[in-house]
């Protein structure tokens, strides 16, 4: 059995069912995923600010810009979202997913956005594209491309939860629908997706960016999926690797 294997097991045998469940299973991780998401685009950011805000609301000592600070504080809100839609089970939509989008970049959002119309939560309204290859659906066609990404993402078989994870992320920062916060928000709606299929969350490791933008870019170029579902199996396994090690010797410690 691969260490990745190990890892959803591990999760499936937990048998989550509530918020206060999830809170406990993912003690630490949740500070950990909101490190290493913000900082693959924010190189500002860093684990010791995290911590702080999430364990005690605020920060000592400060001396970064106001933008990191909200950044930060906007993830403890969005963990908060994610946990409350678990536990009532809300469906993947495009409000859910507006809805993390604001809570990730509410107060972010620059002059030059604010003025050309651009607002947290609302799809944009201006070509904002991504990548090399400036990948990136017109405004006209956010809409109805989202909407049918979602709609393909019903009746999950839960071996199958991976593979709808990837596949849903590559499509949705492919698609870019918001003027900001676009690869925050899919990491984030792609671990909900996740935890509503009986997988475990991952942690995209910031050290790990360059294998994961040439795994979303083989969507982009070749409409290739492998090699990010490969990617976020490494991710998952390097997420719970602890837990995986500590069950281990338990295990190890009742056999002797």
């Amino acid at each position: 059995m691969t260490n990745y294997e190990k890892a959803v097991v591990l999760w499936q045998q937990r048998k989550i069912s509530t918020d206060a469940e999830l809170a406990e299973a993912l003690n630490g991780h949740s500070i950990a995923f909101a490190y290493h998401s913000g900082k693959i685009e924010n190189e500002k950011i860093t684990y010791n600010d995290t911590r702080e805000i999430f364990e005690h609301d605020g920060v000592t000592s400060y001396t970064g810009d106001l933008r990191t600070l909200f950044e930060i504080r906007n993830a403890k809100d969005a963990n908060e979202l994610l946990l409350s839609a678990f536990n009532a089970r809300r469906l993947l939509d495009e409000t859910l997913v507006k809805e993390f989008q604001f809570r990730l970049t509410q107060n972010t959002y620059d002059t030059r956005r604010w003025q050309l119309g651009e607002r947290p939560g609302e799809y944009k309204k201006h070509d904002y594209v991504t990548g090399k290859a400036e990948i990136g659906a017109s405004p006209e066609d956010v809409q109805e491309e989202v909407s049918e990404l979602l709609s393909e993402l019903t009746d999950i078989p839960v071996e199958k939860a991976l593979t709808a994870a990837a596949y849903f992320h590559a499509k949705f920062e492919n698609i870019h629908p918001f003027a900001d916060g676009n690869g925050r928000t899919g990491r984030l709606v792609m671990n909900y997706l996740l935890l509503l299929n009986e997988h475990p969350p991952i942690i995209i490791h910031e050290e790990d960016r360059k294998e994961y933008y040439a795994a979303l870019e083989a969507w982009d170029e070749r409409q290739e999926l492998d090699p990010l579902i490969r990617f976020l199996q490494v991710q998952t396994a390097k997420t719970w690797e602890k837990q995986i090690e500590r069950a281990e010797r338990r295990r190890d410690d009742q056999t002797r």
